[in-house]
Protein backbone atom coordinates (compact mmCIF):
# COMPACT_ATOMS: atom_id res chain seq x y z
CA UNK A 1 0.00 0.00 0.00
CA UNK A 2 3.30 2.57 0.84
CA UNK A 3 4.64 1.42 -2.56
CA UNK A 4 1.13 2.12 -4.45
CA UNK A 5 1.11 5.72 -2.57
CA UNK A 6 4.64 6.60 -3.20
CA UNK A 7 4.12 5.61 -7.24
CA UNK A 8 0.84 8.17 -7.03
CA UNK A 9 2.74 10.94 -5.53
CA UNK A 10 5.54 10.38 -8.01
CA UNK A 11 3.03 10.30 -10.95
CA UNK A 12 1.35 13.75 -9.24
CA UNK A 13 4.88 15.26 -9.23
CA UNK A 14 5.91 13.76 -12.88
CA UNK A 15 2.09 15.59 -13.93
CA UNK A 16 3.31 18.53 -12.03
CA UNK A 17 6.24 19.35 -13.91
CA UNK A 18 5.11 18.16 -17.61
CA UNK A 19 2.51 21.09 -16.84
CA UNK A 20 4.94 23.31 -15.22
CA UNK A 21 7.25 23.32 -18.72
CA UNK A 22 5.18 24.29 -21.44
CA UNK A 23 4.10 27.48 -19.05
CA UNK A 24 7.97 28.14 -18.31
CA UNK A 25 9.09 27.74 -21.43
CA UNK A 26 5.81 29.89 -23.21
CA UNK A 27 7.29 32.88 -20.20
CA UNK A 28 10.36 32.60 -21.77
CA UNK A 29 9.74 32.72 -25.62
CA UNK A 30 7.28 35.79 -24.77
CA UNK A 31 10.15 37.62 -23.24
CA UNK A 32 12.75 36.79 -26.13
CA UNK A 33 10.23 37.89 -28.86
CA UNK A 34 9.64 41.31 -26.92
CA UNK A 35 13.43 41.42 -27.05
CA UNK A 36 13.75 41.05 -29.99
CA UNK A 37 10.91 43.05 -31.63
CA UNK A 38 11.38 46.21 -29.10
CA UNK A 39 14.12 47.43 -31.06
CA UNK A 40 12.20 46.72 -34.27
CA UNK A 41 9.32 48.72 -33.78
CA UNK A 42 10.83 51.36 -31.67
CA UNK A 43 13.13 51.94 -35.26
CA UNK A 44 9.27 52.34 -36.56
CA UNK A 45 7.80 54.93 -34.02
CA UNK A 46 10.93 56.68 -34.60
CA UNK A 47 10.64 57.00 -37.87
CA UNK A 48 7.24 57.91 -38.29
CA UNK A 49 7.75 61.18 -35.32
CA UNK A 50 8.24 64.03 -36.23
CA UNK A 51 11.97 65.32 -35.97
CA UNK A 52 12.26 68.09 -33.45
CA UNK A 53 9.94 65.62 -30.99
CA UNK A 54 12.13 62.46 -31.55
CA UNK A 55 15.16 64.06 -30.17
CA UNK A 56 13.63 64.86 -27.27
CA UNK A 57 13.64 60.38 -26.84
CA UNK A 58 11.77 58.14 -24.56
CA UNK A 59 9.66 57.32 -27.92
CA UNK A 60 8.22 53.58 -27.13
CA UNK A 61 5.96 51.65 -29.45
CA UNK A 62 4.55 54.01 -31.34
CA UNK A 63 5.26 57.75 -32.34
CA UNK A 64 4.88 60.75 -30.28
CA UNK A 65 3.91 63.47 -33.03
CA UNK A 66 2.50 61.15 -35.88
CA UNK A 67 4.57 62.71 -39.05
CA UNK A 68 5.87 61.45 -42.68
CA UNK A 69 8.39 64.15 -43.20
CA UNK A 70 11.18 61.55 -42.97
CA UNK A 71 9.76 59.48 -45.50
CA UNK A 72 8.62 62.41 -48.26
CA UNK A 73 12.19 63.52 -47.05
CA UNK A 74 13.54 60.59 -48.94
CA UNK A 75 11.26 59.66 -51.27
CA UNK A 76 10.74 63.22 -52.93
CA UNK A 77 14.35 62.57 -54.37
CA UNK A 78 13.77 60.90 -58.29
CA UNK A 79 16.68 59.20 -57.63
CA UNK A 80 15.95 57.26 -54.90
CA UNK A 81 13.46 54.93 -57.70
CA UNK A 82 16.30 54.41 -60.21
CA UNK A 83 18.77 53.50 -57.35
CA UNK A 84 15.67 51.18 -56.28
CA UNK A 85 15.93 50.04 -59.38
CA UNK A 86 19.55 48.79 -59.61
CA UNK A 87 19.42 47.25 -56.24
CA UNK A 88 16.68 44.99 -57.40
CA UNK A 89 17.78 44.28 -60.48
CA UNK A 90 21.27 43.43 -59.35
CA UNK A 91 20.30 41.28 -56.08
CA UNK A 92 18.05 39.11 -58.35
CA UNK A 93 20.51 39.00 -61.18
CA UNK A 94 23.52 37.77 -58.44
CA UNK A 95 21.04 35.63 -56.30
CA UNK A 96 20.18 33.63 -59.80
CA UNK A 97 24.20 33.64 -61.22
CA UNK A 98 25.40 32.81 -57.89
CA UNK A 99 22.79 29.98 -57.37
CA UNK A 100 23.50 28.33 -60.63
CA UNK A 101 27.35 28.29 -60.91
CA UNK A 102 27.99 27.81 -57.14
CA UNK A 103 25.73 24.62 -57.10
CA UNK A 104 26.87 23.41 -60.23
CA UNK A 105 30.07 23.40 -58.88
CA UNK A 106 29.36 21.48 -56.04
CA UNK A 107 27.29 18.72 -57.86
CA UNK A 108 30.82 18.33 -60.23
CA UNK A 109 32.60 18.21 -56.97
CA UNK A 110 30.52 16.31 -54.56
CA UNK A 111 31.21 13.36 -57.57
CA UNK A 112 33.35 10.22 -56.32
CA UNK A 113 34.86 9.71 -60.01
CA UNK A 114 36.03 13.36 -60.40
CA UNK A 115 39.80 12.61 -59.71
CA UNK A 116 40.42 16.20 -59.45
CA UNK A 117 38.01 17.09 -56.38
CA UNK A 118 39.77 17.59 -53.55
CA UNK A 119 42.97 19.08 -54.85
CA UNK A 120 40.27 21.73 -56.89
CA UNK A 121 38.34 21.87 -53.24
CA UNK A 122 41.56 22.59 -51.40
CA UNK A 123 42.53 25.30 -53.61
CA UNK A 124 39.18 27.13 -53.55
CA UNK A 125 38.87 26.46 -49.39
CA UNK A 126 42.25 28.07 -49.36
CA UNK A 127 40.88 31.27 -51.10
CA UNK A 128 38.70 31.55 -47.77
CA UNK A 129 41.99 32.13 -45.47
CA UNK A 130 43.88 34.07 -47.99
CA UNK A 131 43.44 37.45 -49.30
CA UNK A 132 45.42 39.87 -51.44
CA UNK A 133 43.44 42.80 -49.90
CA UNK A 134 41.48 45.75 -50.86
CA UNK A 135 44.17 47.53 -53.14
CA UNK A 136 44.92 44.56 -55.53
CA UNK A 137 41.06 43.44 -55.39
CA UNK A 138 39.74 46.73 -56.48
CA UNK A 139 43.25 47.02 -59.23
CA UNK A 140 42.43 43.58 -60.44
CA UNK A 141 38.18 44.93 -60.94
CA UNK A 142 38.92 48.18 -62.12
CA UNK A 143 42.19 48.01 -64.39
CA UNK A 144 42.65 44.21 -65.05
CA UNK A 145 39.12 43.31 -65.84
CA UNK A 146 37.78 46.86 -66.35
CA UNK A 147 34.75 46.86 -64.82
CA UNK A 148 34.64 50.12 -63.15
CA UNK A 149 31.62 52.55 -63.97
CA UNK A 150 29.34 49.58 -65.42
CA UNK A 151 26.58 47.89 -64.13
CA UNK A 152 28.38 44.61 -64.73
CA UNK A 153 31.13 45.16 -61.72
CA UNK A 154 27.91 44.20 -59.25
CA UNK A 155 27.77 41.21 -61.06
CA UNK A 156 30.55 39.35 -62.17
CA UNK A 157 32.50 39.17 -59.34
CA UNK A 158 29.75 37.69 -56.94
CA UNK A 159 29.01 34.97 -59.06
CA UNK A 160 30.47 32.42 -57.33
CA UNK A 161 30.70 32.16 -53.35
CA UNK A 162 32.86 29.33 -52.19
CA UNK A 163 31.62 28.81 -48.51
CA UNK A 164 28.09 28.38 -50.72
CA UNK A 165 29.76 25.69 -52.61
CA UNK A 166 30.99 24.06 -49.41
CA UNK A 167 27.49 24.32 -48.36
CA UNK A 168 25.96 22.70 -51.47
CA UNK A 169 28.22 19.79 -51.64
CA UNK A 170 27.74 18.63 -48.47
CA UNK A 171 23.66 19.00 -48.93
CA UNK A 172 24.64 16.96 -52.13
CA UNK A 173 26.85 14.54 -50.91
CA UNK A 174 24.03 13.21 -48.46
CA UNK A 175 21.72 12.74 -51.26
CA UNK A 176 21.42 8.96 -52.12
CA UNK A 177 23.89 7.62 -55.02
CA UNK A 178 21.25 5.09 -56.63
CA UNK A 179 19.62 8.56 -57.80
CA UNK A 180 22.02 9.60 -59.83
CA UNK A 181 23.13 5.56 -61.18
CA UNK A 182 19.86 5.12 -61.63
CA UNK A 183 18.99 8.52 -64.10
CA UNK A 184 22.71 7.56 -65.56
CA UNK A 185 21.45 3.55 -66.83
CA UNK A 186 18.35 5.54 -68.64
CA UNK A 187 21.03 7.36 -70.23
CA UNK A 188 21.09 10.70 -68.77
CA UNK A 189 24.02 13.15 -69.44
CA UNK A 190 25.35 14.99 -66.50
CA UNK A 191 23.91 18.36 -66.44
CA UNK A 192 20.30 16.33 -66.94
CA UNK A 193 21.23 14.46 -63.62
CA UNK A 194 21.96 17.21 -62.07
CA UNK A 195 19.15 20.09 -63.36
CA UNK A 196 16.66 17.26 -63.23
CA UNK A 197 16.98 15.04 -60.28
CA UNK A 198 19.84 17.07 -58.19
CA UNK A 199 18.64 20.74 -58.16
CA UNK A 200 15.42 20.07 -57.64
CA UNK A 201 16.14 17.81 -54.74
CA UNK A 202 18.66 20.97 -53.18
CA UNK A 203 15.76 23.42 -52.74
CA UNK A 204 16.36 23.59 -49.01
CA UNK A 205 20.22 24.53 -48.88
CA UNK A 206 19.56 26.56 -52.08
CA UNK A 207 16.88 28.37 -50.52
CA UNK A 208 18.87 29.00 -47.32
CA UNK A 209 21.98 30.17 -50.06
CA UNK A 210 19.49 32.42 -51.52
CA UNK A 211 18.85 34.48 -48.50
CA UNK A 212 22.21 34.62 -47.69
CA UNK A 213 23.18 35.75 -51.38
CA UNK A 214 20.10 37.89 -51.54
CA UNK A 215 20.44 40.01 -47.82
CA UNK A 216 24.33 40.65 -48.65
CA UNK A 217 23.74 42.05 -52.26
CA UNK A 218 20.43 44.04 -50.94
CA UNK A 219 22.94 45.60 -48.53
CA UNK A 220 25.86 46.12 -50.06
CA UNK A 221 27.15 49.89 -50.25
CA UNK A 222 30.72 49.94 -50.61
CA UNK A 223 30.95 48.71 -54.29
CA UNK A 224 29.30 51.39 -55.37
CA UNK A 225 31.41 53.50 -53.36
CA UNK A 226 34.56 52.34 -54.88
CA UNK A 227 33.49 51.68 -58.83
CA UNK A 228 30.96 53.74 -59.47
CA UNK A 229 30.58 56.67 -56.68
CA UNK A 230 30.60 59.43 -59.89
CA UNK A 231 28.15 57.76 -61.65
CA UNK A 232 24.87 58.66 -60.51
CA UNK A 233 23.07 56.26 -62.50
CA UNK A 234 24.33 53.47 -61.17
CA UNK A 235 24.29 54.44 -57.46
CA UNK A 236 22.63 51.33 -55.65
CA UNK A 237 19.79 52.48 -53.23
CA UNK A 238 21.99 51.40 -50.18
CA UNK A 239 24.39 53.70 -51.02
CA UNK A 240 22.39 56.86 -52.18
CA UNK A 241 20.55 56.36 -48.57
CA UNK A 242 23.81 56.55 -46.83
CA UNK A 243 24.59 59.63 -48.86
CA UNK A 244 21.43 61.09 -47.97
CA UNK A 245 21.94 60.61 -44.10
CA UNK A 246 25.51 61.94 -43.77
CA UNK A 247 23.97 65.18 -46.04
CA UNK A 248 20.76 64.77 -43.20
CA UNK A 249 23.79 65.01 -40.58
CA UNK A 250 26.09 67.62 -42.17
CA UNK A 251 22.95 70.35 -42.43
CA UNK A 252 21.99 69.08 -38.25
CA UNK A 253 25.35 70.26 -37.51
CA UNK A 254 25.19 73.28 -39.49
CA UNK A 255 22.12 74.34 -38.13
CA UNK A 256 24.12 74.26 -34.65
CA UNK A 257 25.65 77.59 -35.49
CA UNK A 258 22.39 79.60 -36.31
CA UNK A 259 18.95 79.87 -34.80
CA UNK A 260 16.95 80.92 -37.84
CA UNK A 261 18.93 77.54 -39.32
CA UNK A 262 17.84 75.87 -36.85
CA UNK A 263 13.69 76.39 -36.96
CA UNK A 264 13.82 74.91 -40.73
CA UNK A 265 15.37 71.51 -39.41
CA UNK A 266 11.95 70.74 -37.26
CA UNK A 267 10.46 68.16 -39.68
CA UNK A 268 13.57 65.80 -40.44
CA UNK A 269 16.25 65.37 -38.00
CA UNK A 270 19.43 62.52 -38.47
CA UNK A 271 17.87 60.46 -36.06
CA UNK A 272 14.27 59.85 -38.31
CA UNK A 273 15.99 60.13 -41.26
CA UNK A 274 18.26 56.68 -39.96
CA UNK A 275 15.54 55.23 -39.40
CA UNK A 276 12.99 55.66 -41.87
CA UNK A 277 16.36 54.81 -43.95
CA UNK A 278 16.64 51.57 -41.98
CA UNK A 279 12.72 50.71 -42.11
CA UNK A 280 13.53 51.13 -46.36
CA UNK A 281 16.11 49.42 -46.21
CA UNK A 282 14.54 46.01 -44.65
CA UNK A 283 11.27 45.90 -46.21
CA UNK A 284 11.92 44.25 -48.72
CA UNK A 285 14.25 41.46 -47.19
CA UNK A 286 11.06 41.16 -44.80
CA UNK A 287 8.82 40.59 -47.72
CA UNK A 288 11.12 38.29 -49.14
CA UNK A 289 11.81 35.75 -46.01
CA UNK A 290 8.65 34.60 -45.01
CA UNK A 291 8.93 32.71 -48.48
CA UNK A 292 12.05 31.59 -47.85
CA UNK A 293 11.67 30.25 -44.05
CA UNK A 294 10.15 26.95 -44.50
CA UNK A 295 13.37 26.34 -46.18
CA UNK A 296 15.82 28.07 -44.07
CA UNK A 297 16.31 25.85 -40.67
CA UNK A 298 16.42 22.52 -43.13
CA UNK A 299 18.96 23.88 -45.45
CA UNK A 300 21.12 24.95 -42.56
CA UNK A 301 20.53 22.00 -40.67
CA UNK A 302 21.52 19.44 -43.52
CA UNK A 303 23.86 22.14 -45.51
CA UNK A 304 26.17 22.35 -42.55
CA UNK A 305 29.50 21.64 -42.94
CA UNK A 306 30.64 18.62 -41.55
CA UNK A 307 34.27 17.57 -40.16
Amino acid sequence: MKKRNDDFVSGKSMIGRDRTFPIVNGILLVIVMFVTLYPVLNTVAYSFNEGTDALRGNIGLWPRKFSLDAYESILADKAVYQAAWISASKTVLITLLNLFWTSMLAYTLSRPEYVLRKFITAVMVLTMYINAGLIPNYLLISKTLNLAKSYWVYIIPTMFSCFNMIVIRTYIAGLPDALVESARIDGAGDFRVFWQIIFPLCKPVLATVALFVAVGSWNSWFDTYLYNGGQKELHSLQYLLKMKLATTQASANAAKTSAEALKTQTSTTPITIRCAITVISTVPIMVVYPFLQKYFVTGMALGSVKG
